[in-house]
């Protein structure tokens, strides 16, 4: 495990980069020795210097749920990262390009629960229960690691998304809130739209074949840590597409067919 002292130094330099909108050399880089333990100590140190600062933990994301993505991070399980409060916009949004650096936007299902959730042991048919409502979200993602090393050309890998808070950047959310009995979530569709440019396009199956099965693994994940999903929380389950860049100027739309749309653009 990483020194207490050299995690600490490492979410100061993420929050930095973050305020600054310049990016960092890849932690995995200075650290090739590190573990998944020591990622995750990275995002949770970072995210309580974050509530430290007033910030409120809002849910949480999960990342890298289709099987090609975690190929491609050579990694064998989805991961995980924290909502803040301050991360969320609302349909038609203008989103500021000075909160970002190289955003990325994504399409997936919000899942805001009910009741509790904690593993170990926690079922689809528990997270079914406890959901009060699914929506139609936009995650934005950005980095605040280089995507590629300057010097090496090294590429950034999962340890360092995971440290760099799963991405984490921004949600939007929109479109139509449905119970999880008034549609078959496993075939929401969705196209996103830049620019009036069909960029992507995607089943919300292609989330673990099922979308709140993606929430399932984050309960039980987190109940092994002793971390409950809270009544009110918003879990971002992961994306059906790939994620599309973003540049000042650009506009939005992710159409979800019967569950509406949802539009934003970056100012």
């Amino acid at each position: 495990m990483m020194d207490s002292k050299v995690i600490e130094q490492i979410a100061a330099q993420l929050d930095a980069s973050e305020q600054s909108r310049q990016q960092i050399r890849q932690v995995s880089l200075q650290h090739p020795d590190m573990t998944m333990d020591d990622a995750y100590a990275i995002q949770h140190a970072w995210v309580s210097r974050k509530v430290a600062a007033g910030r409120v933990v809002r849910g949480h994301k999960v990342g890298l749920t289709s099987r090609a993505m975690q190929l491609a991070s050579n990694i064998n399980e989805p991961d995980f990262g924290v909502l803040l409060d301050d991360m969320f916009y609302t349909d038609g949004a203008a989103l500021p390009m000075e909160r970002f650096i190289v955003p990325r936007v994504e399409v997936e299902l919000a899942f805001v629960l009910g009741t509790d959730l904690k593993g170990p042991g926690v079922t689809l048919m528990d997270v079914l229960r406890a959901t009060e409502y699914v929506v139609p979200a936009l995650e934005i993602i950005d980095a605040r690691f280089h995507q590629v090393d300057p010097e090496t050309k090294v590429t950034r890998k999962v340890l360092d998304t995971i440290s760099d808070n799963a991405a984490n950047a921004a949600v939007v959310t929109g479109g139509r809130p449905v119970k999880v009995d008034e549609v078959d979530l496993r075939w929401v569709g969705a196209g996103l739209v830049r620019n009036g440019v069909i960029e992507e396009t995607g089943l919300a199956l292609g989330v673990l074949n099922h979308p709140g099965n993606g929430v399932v693994w984050l309960a039980n994940k987190l109940g092994s840590l002793g971390v409950a999903l809270r009544a009110g929380q918003v879990i971002l389950s992961g994306s059906f597409t790939r994620p599309v860049f973003a540049q000042k100027g650009d506009v939005f739309c992710a159409d979800y067919g019967t569950l509406g749309t949802i539009n934003c653009r970056f100012e």
